[in-house]
């Protein structure tokens, strides 16, 4: 009779705190336990046999039916999808067993008999069992270790499914073993199982109340993350993580390993941001509002700003935790800098002023390169011809880009080119202009060229405001003559340490030279030229630029067949 009311008063909890988002199963749960001790009550007090079968009809709709959503229940929390045919299979199977129990006291199928004794001042029921009572303990374990596999599975998967929920989960699939085996072997009794279901009905409304904590994001999702455009994560009250959708995993990728329930505060990556956040929140209120800004791994000049507002996570009227949420505010970020530093008309005004300054420089420096070529033993036009080489070179870089080269690089790069040997300007004559091989001092003086380009375009461009295009070019001219395997000058700089700008510089430097007829040589042919090329990637030249170089060559083959 205790468990008979216990059962229906948690019951009644439930239903007060019932919410849409709680798992189906659950509610059936809390449905068939009250019904099934009511089945207990009326066997324990029943006066003739018909009422005690009653009875016992009752109470296995609870072992037939329970165990069956307890462990459905298992399986849809540890997030494990099970198809629909195999739970209509289970279903039925149920079904038939509890069929069989409806038998009882007309047909020999789930006990051949039942028979009452006076021992004392005590009735003693003794049951004959039938087959169907052992298919019925057959399934009964068969359901029961599928649920504890589940379990199991779901915490050694690691799958995000808090640890707390796994536990509170296997308390009633072991509450079921003691139930249906530990009695018949200890206790000697039915009587017992009526508090273990009420325990098992204590463990799920613990479920629930945890429950309440996730299934606010499925309300959240609803609401607001349809759209994909909106990201919110979701923290409770102790900084544990709870959850966040897809849109906030994809602009905080961290967010994908990071497990339910662990701390915020214990990531690093967290403790710039998020904890930052929900930190200022804490302390004041009224400080919701911050700024999260993610830049491109590929492209570091393309920004995206995110505005993020804090406030609570509410279940009902109580504070559950805090949500965080992000939007993209790009748009309105540029437009306050935009305000900030420029006014419209005057930017275009000196936008176009500052184009033709631009324009007059790099005419100014082209002058001085060809200025230089003139003083050079080769027959003119270098300078020009390396320039379109690079570009070739780029235009095949960008199809397809492993170094992530932005569009402001590579036109500071085919601007650069023509400044390369721009230190040839303090080499002297003599050396500079001898028709046939260097002696060791001759070309120890003609490296120096290197070096000095890289101070001569320094002071070019010290006063310049376009900083990237200033290192691009003092690298170009610097290291031009670096090789991968650090046998180059002047620094003798290796692999990596060499800008990228001088790597490609150098392959459309030394293409020139060998496919170019100069005073003291014939060009060379096209085969030739590339043989020594590709012999050349990985020492000379960088390995990873040889597909451009390759994609490139019968562009630049065509170029130099056309010209004189």
């Amino acid at each position: 009779m205790y468990a008979f009311f216990l059962s229906l008063f948690l019951t009644t909890i439930y239903v007060y705190k019932w919410h849409k988002h709680f798992e189906v199963n659950i509610s059936l749960i809390f449905t068939i336990i009250p019904i099934a001790n009511l089945g207990y009550w009326m066997e324990m007090t029943a006066k003739t046999k018909e009422g005690f079968i009653y009875g016992i009809k009752i109470e296995y709709i609870g072992g037939c039916f329970l165990i069956l959503f307890i462990n459905l229940c298992v399986f849809r929390l540890c997030g494990i999808n099970i198809r629909r045919w195999i739970r209509t299979v289970f279903f039925v199977l149920t079904m038939i067993l509890f069929l069989s129990v409806l038998s009882i006291g007309y047909y020999p199928i789930f006990y051949k008999g039942l028979s009452f004794e006076k021992v004392g001042n005590e009735t003693v029921v003794i049951k004959d069992y039938a087959i169907m009572h052992n298919v019925f303990y057959g399934v009964l374990i068969l359901v029961i270790a599928l649920g504890i596999g589940a379990i199991i599975y779901t915490y050694v998967a690691e799958k995000p499914v808090s640890k707390t929920m796994l536990f509170l989960l296997s308390v009633p699939e072991l509450l079921s073993i003691a139930g249906f085996l530990g009695n018949k072997m200890f206790f000697k009794s039915n009587y017992i199982l009526p508090y273990l279901y009420v325990a098992a009905q204590l463990v799920y409304l613990l479920i629930i109340k945890r429950m309440a904590l996730y299934d606010i994001i499925d309300t959240v999702i609803e609401s607001m993350a349809e759209t994909g455009q909106t990201a919110f994560i979701s923290i409770d009250m102790k900084h544990r993580y709870l959850g966040s959708n897809e849109t906030a995993k994809n602009i905080i990728p961290e967010l994908r390993s990071m497990g339910i329930d662990k701390k915020i505060d214990d990531n690093k990556y967290f403790k710039r941001n998020i904890s930052h956040w929900l930190k200022h929140f804490e302390e004041d209120n009224s400080v919701n509002t911050n700024l999260y800004i993610k830049r491109n791994i590929k492209n570091l000049d393309e920004v995206t700003f995110y505005k993020v507002e804090v406030d609570y996570l509410y279940y009902g009227s109580k504070k559950k935790g805090y949500q965080i949420i992000l939007r993209d505010d790009t748009k309105n970020q540029e437009y306050i800098n935009l305000l900030d530093n420029y006014n419209t008309q005057l930017e275009e005004e000196v936008s176009k002023k500052t184009e033709k300054i631009v324009e007059m420089h790099n005419n100014l420096i082209l002058s001085m390169a060809v200025v230089v070529e003139s003083r050079d033993n080769s027959t003119g036009g270098h300078v020009r011809r390396t320039s379109d080489v690079v570009k070739m070179l780029i235009e095949e870089i960008k199809k397809n880009d492993r170094f992530g080269l932005t569009d402001e690089f590579c036109k500071d790069l085919i601007k650069a080119a023509p400044m390369h040997d721009l230190g040839k300007i303090a080499v002297d004559d003599a050396v500079l202009k001898k028709p046939g091989r260097f002696t060791d001092e001759e070309f120890e003086k003609m490296k120096t060229h290197a070096a000095e380009g890289a101070k001569i375009v320094h002071e070019i461009l010290k006063d310049t405001d376009d900083e990237s295009f200033k290192i691009v070019a003092e690298n170009v001219a610097h290291y031009h003559h670096e090789r991968m395997d650090g046998s180059g000058y002047p620094e003798g700089l290796k692999g990596e340490e060499i800008p990228i700008e001088a790597r490609i510089m150098a392959i459309a430097d030394v293409y020139d030279a060998l496919v170019s007829k100069r005073v003291y040589k014939e060009s060379m042919s096209f085969e030739q030229a590339n043989k020594i090329m590709m012999e050349s990637m990985g020492s000379h030249f960088d390995k990873n630029l040889e597909e451009y170089y390759v994609n490139a060559r019968p562009k630049l083959e065509e170029y130099y067949s056309n010209q004189e």
